[in-house]
């Protein structure tokens, strides 16, 4: 992985001459490839206000570097499992020329091609007020990170609980996308519905006895309405008076009453949640790749597979609305926001790197006000050969 230096010098002929030789020495040893970093000349000030910049250049450097790599991080969590096409998304927008200001570029092309913005940091201004105007231009995009972040978090966490619910065997998982009206005995003053988990090896003896686990069962009333790997879902119609005597002989005979009340508004209301935040979250990010399918991170493999029996229009259980989502093409405006805006972040830390770097050499009388050289080094192996130079 390539290192980036900045490095200034004097704009005398000396200084030039060894530049020349620093040149000649890193191309023959392949150490590093070298290009001009050209800033304007800037108003400087007094020479206690350039001490009190380079101390907030230095937090301000950090800070950015920080929003810099949260931003990145986000882009990686919003594209999910397109990650492997999270650097096409990390680009700079700008070019080495005024007529190329719309194109994006990539990072390590910007940085070796810098140019200051002289519309966004005017250099005739003060150096405090260009510094102002980069640290209200990153606490605005910090701001607006933390409260976007937040609600796509908040978006995320609440259908990845929802989604649980679809999750697991007939013991645990939500019924609502199994069960249907046509299921049930509603409405009745003295019979009720339930629901029963047989295990698959003992159907057979389950057919023969559930109608003499208690008085008042009706007769052929059970259905098959659901199974997994472990066993079935049985609905079966009793009496209501008889409701627990019913479970204590079922339990004996290891069939478990599933506790379920069939409320026709309750699982509309839950349908239309799932179908709600799907819809909220895929706006967030769309591409031909996007993240609302099997194996992604709030859609694990090891999801149980049930199949509802007896009604061909209901979907299988094991299938969310999730993956019977069409496949979108196109940004949602949190991706797209994460692009703009880390661009611009990014794009203000090299200026800000770049005022650093004048700030010091200003304070250490390495510097002249005009005909100052600075250049970007690439370095190789972490640096170590150039440092032995």
């Amino acid at each position: 992985m390539s290192e980036f230096w900045l490095i200034s010098a004097p704009g005398d002929k000396e200084n030039l001459q060894a530049l020349e030789r620093m040149n000649t020495v890193t191309s023959k040893s392949n150490l590093s490839y070298n290009t001009k970093f050209s800033i304007p000349d800037f108003k400087v000030g007094t020479l206690d206000s350039l001490v009190g910049l380079s101390d907030e250049l230095g937090k301000l450097d950090t800070f950015a570097e920080s929003l810099i790599k949260r931003m990145a991080q986000s882009v990686v969590e919003v594209m999910e499992d397109s990650k492997g096409k999270v650097p096409e998304n990390l680009l700079a927008n700008g070019g080495l020329k005024e007529k190329l200001k719309c194109l994006k570029i990539d990072l390590t092309s910007f940085v070796t091609h810098f140019e200051w913005d002289m519309a966004k940091y005017p250099a005739k201004q003060p150096l405090v007020c260009v510094v102002d105007t980069l640290a209200k231009q990153l606490a605005q995009i910090e701001t607006d990170l933390k409260s976007r972040t937040a609600a796509y978090n908040t978006l995320k966490t609440n259908l990845e609980n929802l989604e649980k619910k679809s999750m697991g065997n007939l013991f645990t998982r939500t019924l609502s996308d199994i069960v249907s009206k046509e299921d049930f005995v509603l409405d009745s003053e003295y019979l009720v519905t339930l629901l029963v988990i047989v295990p698959k090896p003992s159907y057979a003896q389950w057919q023969k006895t559930y109608e003499s686990l208690s008085d008042m069962v009706v007769p052929r009333s059970t259905k098959l309405i659901a199974e997994d790997n472990e066993g079935g879902l049985f609905t079966v119609t009793l009496f209501r008076k008889v409701i627990d005597d019913f479970k204590t002989k079922a339990k004996e005979n290891k069939f478990t009453v599933r506790e379920f009340y069939y409320d026709e508004k309750e699982i509309k209301r839950e349908r239309e949640e799932l179908s709600r935040l799907l819809s909220d979250k895929k706006q967030q990010y769309q591409t031909s790749c996007v993240a609302l399918k099997k194996g992604s991170s709030t859609f694990p493999d090891h999801k149980v597979q049930v199949t509802p029996l007896g009604n061909p229009d209901r979907p299988a259980a094991g299938q969310t609305d999730r993956e019977r989502e069409s496949e979108g093409e196109g940004e949602g405006p949190l991706l797209r926001w994460l692009k703009v805006n880390f661009s611009e972040a990014f794009i203000a830390w090299i200026h800000i790197k770049a005022l650093r770097v004048f700030v010091e050499s200003v304070l250490r009388g390495h510097v002249t006000m005009s005909g100052d050289i600075f250049m970007i080094t690439t370095v190789c192996v972490c640096g170590q050969c150039a440092t032995g130079m």
